[in-house]
């Protein structure tokens, strides 16, 4: 596996992670002190769209380290909890980065 299939994965993973939360702080300001509805929808709409990239790249991702549906569907879903991405992000690459390493090494041979 080519190690540019893990790195797209991880920054949209982080990216999503963080404009999640983001996205939570204007919910926050918008519902709790009726302040700042034009962010939210700007936010909201941004998030959606990366929300989108990320699902492909993790889809492409788990097809190539052939996961089961269920691991994909965990990762897949953890870009909709605030904070997940982040822990799940660290598992994936510790779980995947072996298959890079081996596909490098046999790209090298």
């Amino acid at each position: 596996m080519k190690r540019s299939v893990l790195t797209r994965y991880r920054v949209m993973a982080y990216v999503t992670a963080v404009m999640l939360l983001i996205l939570c702080a204007c919910m926050v300001a918008k519902y709790g002190f009726d302040t700042g509805a034009d962010l939210t929808f700007a936010v909201s709409q941004a998030h959606g769209v990366l929300f989108m990239i990320y699902l492909v790249f993790a889809f492409d991702l788990g097809s190539k380290a052939k996961w089961p549906f269920g691991k994909l569907l965990w990762v897949l879903a953890s870009g909709t909890i605030p904070l997940a991405a982040f822990f799940v992000e660290r598992k994936v690459v510790a779980e995947v980065e072996p298959l890079v390493r081996d596909g490098l090494a046999t790209a090298k041979a």
